[in-house]
């Protein structure tokens, strides 16, 4: 049974920190409404490495290419900083993801990509759903360990 986007009796702090759970859940279940749920129009993301992403690269060649993958995304050791007026906040939060080719996560013999890093970033309440969502997200990736060749997006 899918959750509904907007959690019910979530804390403040909870439901700005359900954007970034909101986008990592999206990707691990190749969901795109889930995933499209937590960002801005006019997100953009910075990732070590790989550059600068604006919206619609994010969708159409991140998403796109990680989303049918198999994956899991963990979050810890997250940090939410509300700001003044209610409308905006900051957070940082750990990452680990591992990576397989669609269908080749269970087997154990193949090859698969885990990193680790630090997530930053700003987000806003959008006053039409209410949600929170991710305007800027840095992925500064501390490590890497696998076999890059899985992501083909980024190639």
């Amino acid at each position: 049974m899918a959750l509904p986007f907007a959690l019910p009796s979530i804390s403040p702090r909870d439901a700005i920190a359900d954007a970034v759970y909101r986008a990592v859940q999206g990707i691990d279940t190749n969901d795109l409404p889930l995933f499209k749920s937590a960002l801005t129009e006019d997100v953009s993301m910075e990732a070590t490495g790989m550059g600068v992403f604006q919206a619609d690269d994010i969708v159409n060649k991140m998403f796109a290419g990680v989303g049918p993958m198999d994956t899991t995304h963990t979050i810890s050791n997250v940090r939410v900083n509300a700001e003044g007026d209610g409308h905006a906040a900051s957070m940082t939060a750990y990452a680990v993801a591992q990576h397989f080719r669609k269908g080749e996560g269970r087997d154990p013999a193949s090859p698969g990509l885990l990193s680790g890093g630090i997530y930053t970033l700003d987000l806003v309440k959008d006053s039409k759903d209410g949600l929170w969502k991710i305007r800027k997200w840095v992925a500064d990736f501390k490590w890497t360990q696998g076999d890059r060749s899985i992501m083909t997006w980024q190639q």
